[in-house]
Formats: C-alpha cells, structure tokens, sequence
C-alpha cells in the first residue's frame, strides 16, 4: 500500500477518526480489561491468608514476583514485534497474543500453582506479540496525517483506560468478594471477545499489517534512503548474552526469595557483590556498550532521533517504576492502612458515587461503540454483534454487582424478586467496605474524564515540547507521591495497620493519572514519528523494554517498603519517590534545548 493510500482511512470517520482506530480501541479496550482485572487480583491473591483462600505470601515475595512478571510482559514485546516485522505481519501477531493470552487466564482460573505459573508464562508471551503491533498498525494508518497522531494515540489510550477501569472494577470486585478464580476466569472470557472481534473486522485495515511478503519488503527498502545497520556476529553474541542475563536475572530474582535460596542460580560473589547483581549489572553493560556502538553506525539524522528516543526511554524507566506502585505499595497502602469502612450517610454517598462511575462511563463507551456500528455494521455485521454481545454481558454483570452492594449495605432489601429502597434509620447504621482494589478503578475513569482535553491541548496552538511534557508529566507524579507521603505522616514506624483517610489514595491517583496523560500515549506518539520505517515495530519493542525495566523497577522498590517502613516509617518510601520524580522533571527542563535539536523538528 502507498503512502498516499492511507487517505482512504479517512473518508469515513468516526470523531474525526477512522473507523480502524476504533475497532483497535474496543480490541485493546477487551485485552486491557483481561490485563488490569487480572493484575488487580494478584498481589491481593499470594498476600491474602490461607482462610481467604490465597497463598498467604510475604509481600515481599508477592512484589518480587509480580515485578518479575510485569517486566516480562514488557520485555517480550521485543520478540512479538521482531516476528511481527520479519515473519507473520502485525495482525497475525495480535491474533497470536490475544489467542495465547485467553489460554493465559484460563489457566489461572484453576489456582493451582502449576496453572497458575503457567497461565502467567502463556500471559507473557501473549502480551509481547500482541501490545507492540496494536500502535504499529496506528502509526501505519496515519502515515501522511502525523498531525492526528497525538490525538489518535490519546483516543487509543480511551480505550486502554477503558478496558483497564472496567476490568479492575468488575474481576477487582468478583475477586475480592466472591472469588479469585471468577475474577481470574472473567478476565479471558473478554480477551475471548476482543480476539473474535478483530478477527471479524480486521479487513478494514486495507493490507496494513498483513504478512510481509518478499515484493513488499523491497519495496520498503526502496523507499527507505537511510543507511542500513544490519546486526554484525558479535553484535548478535552480544544481544544473545545480554538478554539472556537479563532474563535468567529476572527468573531468578523472585525464585529465589520465595524459594528461600534453595532455587538460586547465581550463588556466587565478586568482590562482595552477589552473583544475582552481577548478572544484571553484566547484561546493563553489554547493552549499553552495544547501543553507544551502534548509534555510531548511523547517518547523523538518524542517530541523533534515536538518541532522542533513549533519552525519553530513560525517564520512562522511572516514570513507570514509580507510577506502578499503584497495584503494589498503594494497593497494599489502601488494604491495611487506609479506612475503607463508611458507615450512615457516607457509605449512602459512596454507594451513589460508585454506581455513577460505574454506569455513566459504560454508556459513555457504549455512545462511541454506536457511532462505530454505524460506520462499519454492514460490512462487518458479526465483528459488531460479537462487540455488542460483550457490553450485554458487561451491563448484566455491572448491574447485579450494583444490586449487590445495596444490598450488603443494608439500603435494598430482596424480597418476592422485587427490589424497595428502604428509609433508613440512623440506628441501623448501614455499612459498606470499599474493595481495597477499588481504588485503581480511579486511574481509568480520570483518563477517561481527561484524555479528550489533553488530546485537544496536543492539537492547539498551546501544545507543549516533548520535554515540556515529560517534565509536566514528572511534577505530578511528585504531587500525586507527596500527597500519599504527607497522609502517612502520622503512621509511626514498624506500625503493620492504621487507618488513614481514603482522599489521600483519591489524589494521589488524580495527579498521578494527569501524569500519565503527560507521558505515555505521548511517548508511543513519539516513538513513531522518529523511527526508522522499516524499524517503526522494533523501536516500538525498545520501547517497551524501557517499560519492562521500569515494571521491574517497580517491584524492586516494592520489596523494600517493609523495611524502609519498619526503620523509618511508610511516609518515607512515598517521599523518597516524590524526590526522585521531582529531580527527573528539573533534568528534563534543563535538556530541553539539547533533545528539542536532535528531533529535527519532530514535535
């Protein structure tokens, strides 16, 4: 397909978008939604007693794993996206992902340990051949409109706060409440859904995405006129090793804690550093050495965007290591530390809240998946009702759910099938207990609430430079810390529960979101303006493997908060990750001037 055949994509759009990007919305909408729901539940099932049916795992073990498994999902987008680009083209490679992820959750359904660790492995590998090659077809679909393509990727990321807020709220809740394997197994019967839906609607892509082909191939070398870097033996050796270290690091970094050092295969020192740091710092080396080399190889455009791209790659790193506290620390924070229990007019208001943010961004989403059917219901009649079944299910499952809750509390009594709202006597002091899961469903919903501003202040004539917004984006991840940091202050050190006021969770997710908004659909916008062409779904894997790091990052920080807690209090933690988020926003202002010449006018 040529350049200028992607004007075809835009005769018919649904909110000034073509109808493609939102069958990616509603695809990745389902896969996010079997993610985050499942990703609620986890920490919450290893450190949840024998009695509660979970594994009754250390926290630290939980975060070591969880960590482990994070990073992984993120790192092997690298393998997904090289297949993606050499072998089987972006839309088989998500029929894979989603194929293997629904085997994924299936297997975690059982809870036994094996199907457990095996639903997380199948989960792995889904992931990498399925997130990379999503914003690919994106970035191919808007070739010649790069103007749209903040917004586009804002729109897309609706959709991933879509899946995610809908996923933690309804397995968060049926995890939590009625049980793990419900919540595990609700998970893949939605990957289900968004895997039959792309299948049904995938020719709407035009040929974007379809298996290279030998003819297409040199058709993309002709029209690529920069210098060509193929990988050299050594460089390969070296990719090998590096990634191999890196994985075995990653393997057995949790294994070994929860093994208690009988599975341990780094049981060695040099010069004082354990074997397990060594292989880690060995493979940072190696990967370093190999991309100063390499970006050396390059014609001076090119290394300079790819320089760019690093930069930005490295405070991802951090960016995501301290945001993704939020399924770890913060959600241990909101499990023990923080009062969930409401009671009288306040269990009333939170009931009333909840159902709101429970109905009004589904019908929200359901107005969008109309403006859709209209577009595409002629052509791609049992893609829509394979979608529109889903949300039928979703509602009934959202419903009763909600009907539950009243019920629990004492508001609506069941009786004869019929449902009456009782007036309710001060005396009986109706009580509710918030999830400790809840409190993640905050994120999607102030994504949904806020992408379309942040999407329009991309597009005005207002829109800051890539570092003002990573710089932005770094301030309020500080805030958002500070926030939890400062409602802690009063919980002494070693305490093991205390019972801290929930808006305290409630602004940190509200800043923390606007963060996000700053950052993430802007960095994957960012990554496809300055790659390569023919390396568009490769540098889209580097990309990730900044995330996977990052993933890590979060856990190792995660594993630490019960001993910084015990010496020096949980208020400590969240400040050390206020300042590490403040510096990185200054150091991002300050090289501004630098990186703004390296992108050559990418904005």
């Amino acid at each position: 397909m040529s350049d200028t055949s992607t004007e075809q994509f835009f005769k018919n759009t649904v909110l000034g978008h073509p109808s493609g990007l939102f069958v990616l919305f509603f695809t990745e909408m389902w896969e996010r939604f079997s993610y985050y729901g499942m990703r609620a539940l986890l920490v919450l099932f290893f450190t949840a007693s024998i009695m509660d049916e979970g594994w009754s795992w250390p926290r630290e073990h939980a975060m070591a794993l969880f960590g482990t498994y994070t990073g992984l999902v993120y790192l092997s987008t690298m393998l997904g996206g090289y297949f993606a680009d050499k072998i089987i083209g972006y839309r088989y490679a998500v029929v894979v992902g989603a194929l293997l992820m629904t085997l994924g959750h299936a297997c975690m359904a059982l809870e036994t340990q094996f199907f457990i660790y095996t639903g997380l492995t199948l989960l792995v590998f889904g992931s990498g051949f399925f997130k990379p090659n999503m914003t690919s077809i994106i970035s191919e679909m808007y070739k010649n409109h790069e103007h749209k393509k903040d917004g586009a990727y804002t729109i897309f990321y609706m959709g991933v706060n879509a899946g995610a807020f809908l996923g933690i709220l309804l397995c968060g809740y049926l995890g939590e409440k009625v049980g793990w394997s419900i919540g595990f197994g609700l998970a893949g019967i939605f990957m289900l859904f968004g895997l039959l839906q792309f299948w049904f609607s995938q020719n709407i892509f035009g040929n974007i995405g379809l298996k290279p082909t030998a003819e297409s191939k040199a058709a993309q070398l002709q029209n690529d006129t920069d210098k060509r870097n193929p990988f050299t033996t050594w460089q390969k050796v070296l990719v090998a090793l590096s990634c191999l270290l890196g994985l075995l690091w990653l393997i057995n970094s949790p294994a070994s804690k929860i093994s208690g050092d009988s599975f341990n295969m780094f049981r060695f020192e040099i010069g004082g550093i354990g074997g397990n740091d060594v292989a880690i710092l060995s493979a940072f080396a190696m990967f370093v050495v190999l991309l100063v080399y390499r970006l050396t190889q390059y014609s001076k455009i090119t290394r300079d965007k790819m320089i760019a791209i690093a930069f930005f790659c490295f405070l991802i790193i951090f960016f995501w290591g301290i945001f993704e506290q939020a399924p770890g620390t913060l959600t241990i924070f909101a499990s023990d530390y923080t009062n969930r229990v409401l009671t009288g007019s306040a269990s009333l208001t939170f009931l009333i809240v909840n159902s709101l943010v429970a109905i009004v961004p589904l019908a929200i989403i359901n107005w969008v998946l109309l403006q859709l059917f209209k577009q595409t219901f002629k052509k791609y009649g049992l893609a829509n009702i394979i979608l529109a079944t889903s949300f039928v299910i979703i509602w009934i499952i959202t419903l009763w759910m909600l009907t539950n809750e009243w019920y629990m509390a004492g508001f609506v009594e069941l009786s004869d099938g019929f449902r009456e709202f009782l007036l309710i006597e001060e005396s009986l002091k109706p009580l509710t207990e918030v999830p400790a899961s809840w409190f993640g469903v905050l994120n999607s919903l102030y994504i949904i609430t806020f992408a379309p501003l942040f999407s329009k202040w991309w597009e005005s004539k207002y829109n800051p430079t890539a570092n003002m917004k990573y710089a932005i984006g770094m301030f309020l991840l500080a805030l958002g810390m500070a926030c939890v940091a400062f409602g802690a202050g009063g919980i002494e050190a070693g305490a093991k529960t205390a019972s801290v006021s929930m808006i305290w969770l409630i602004l940190v997710y509200l800043f923390h979101t606007l963060g996000e908004l700053c950052i993430s659909p802007v960095a994957l916008s960012l990554v496809s303006k300055l790659s390569p062409a023919r390396m568009i779904a490769f540098m889209f894997g580097v990309y990730y493997l900044a995330v996977a790091i990052g993933m890590k990052l979060a856990g190792v920080f995660g594993e630490n908060v019960d001993k910084i807690a015990d010496e020096k209090g949980i208020s400590y933690f969240f400040w050390m990750l206020t300042a590490i988020a403040a510096i990185l926003g200054v150091f991002s202002m300050v090289m501004q001037p630098v990186i703004k010449k390296r992108m050559h006018g990418v904005r």
